[in-house]
């Protein structure tokens, strides 16, 4: 279950459909821990942002600023705005939970002996997977600017935001990394 979600796109006259705007205020958002796509619906005279982090429970004896949710998304049902939005949060989710992230790039194991689940980050390929093992032997990555020093990599964070865009996308691979089925 998801706690928290990041706003993607807020529609204050809801989604239009075949006979015109459905009149209720939506909400586009994305989940923090499992990554799921979400269209919420907020309370009365709640005006939502894109890119803020809101509660989907109570919190401290306070409501969420969301009524409820009405169904989950899949990836086309966003909007434009809201996959323009979608980078940005996933930054926000993959800085925010670093621990999980990085435990990932500790700690992926082999499938095979000529395929490696670090492989299927955008952009790594077996010589850049083969630093990683060999650095990660060395000692385990604490931080994200630790793994970009020691293996000369741009913004890691990014690697794992291009994977995730990928899983939600829908991309037909056989791994899921980071995002349920």
């Amino acid at each position: 279950m998801e706690n928290y979600a990041y706003i993607l796109d807020y529609l204050p006259s809801g989604r239009q459909t075949e006979r015109g705007f459905h009149r209720e205020p939506l909400a586009l958002a994305i989940g923090e821990d499992e990554l799921k796509l979400f269209e919420l619906v907020p309370r009365a005279g709640t005006t939502l942002a894109p890119g803020v982090r809101i509660p989907l429970v109570p919190l401290q004896g306070l409501p969420p600023p969301i009524d409820h949710v009405r169904r989950r998304l899949g990836f086309d049902e966003l909007t434009v705005a809201a996959r323009s939005e979608l980078s940005n949060a996933l930054e926000s989710i993959v800085r925010a939970n670093s621990a999980r992230y990085l435990r990932f790039l500790n700690e992926a194991p082999a499938v095979s002996r000529r395929f490696h689940l670090l492989e299927l980050l955008p952009g790594i390929g077996k010589k850049t997977m083969q630093q990683i093992v060999d650095e990660r032997r060395r000692a385990p990555f604490q931080s994200f600017a630790e793994f970009e020093s020691r293996l000369h990599l741009k913004n890691p964070e990014r690697l794992i935001v291009s994977r995730i865009e990928q899983e939600l996308s829908g991309v037909e691979d056989k791994y899921r990394l980071f995002v349920p089925p």
